[in-house]
């Protein structure tokens, strides 16, 4: 059987590369003249804290996603209008990401910070569901799929997927409460990913 999604890989891969490379523009260098020694610039990086952390929480989601987007289209063989749409809607999501977190990067050490917070984790949670989506519309007809997929396989890749959205939702509700904890379960869902991407490589030797 032909794989027929070449050109959706092909232009995805661009979208997330672009929408990771988007992320350095909020790490900004301080102003010539208001730098005068080792110590200032020190002081100046320790006050950018907030900027760093939400470029490294951000980079590193991407980049799983980007794995674990890779690994599901080694199963779909096949495209249709549904596929082709829900890989889009994760896309645009994905795109949108440098927004919330230059709102991160700049006001999370303020009042503001539950709201940003709230912002940032809830994109995360609209793209989990389009990850949802689009395997759903792929699995629901099994001629899409690589050739031999089991139905244990395809079960097991949409339980990975469908048992993140709940963390998901629990740091939305921490946004509101404890902003920094959210944050925390959302690098903890970078190691949930990371090894549920070797579930979704397993799947395929099965």
């Amino acid at each position: 059987m032909e794989k027929e999604t070449g050109r959706i890989e092909g232009f995805s891969d661009g979208v997330f590369a672009i929408a990771i490379t988007l992320l350095v523009l909020d790490l900004h260098l301080p102003e010539a003249d208001a730098i005068n020694n080792g110590n200032e610039i020190q002081i100046f990086m320790k006050n950018q804290w907030p900027t760093f952390l939400a470029f490294i929480l951000s980079f590193f989601s991407i980049f799983i996603m980007w794995v674990n987007h890779h690994k599901i289209f080694k199963q779909i063989y096949s495209r249709n209008s549904g596929i082709m749409f829900a890989n889009g809607l994760i896309l645009f999501l994905v795109s949108a990401v440098s927004y919330p977190t230059a709102l991160l990067a700049k006001y999370f050490n303020g009042e503001a910070a539950s709201v940003v917070v709230a912002i940032y984790t809830g994109i995360f949670v609209l793209i989990n569901l389009a990850y949802n989506l689009l395997w759903y519309l792929a699995s629901k007809n099994k001629k899409l799929l690589r050739p031999g997929i089991t139905d244990e396989a395809i079960r097991k890749i949409h339980n990975n997927y469908l048992y993140g959205l709940p963390i998901y939702i629990i740091a939305l509700a921490f946004s509101f409460w404890i902003p920094f904890v959210a944050l925390m379960i959302i690098l903890g869902l970078w190691i949930f990913w990371a090894l549920s991407s070797g579930k979704i490589e397993m799947s395929m030797k099965e």
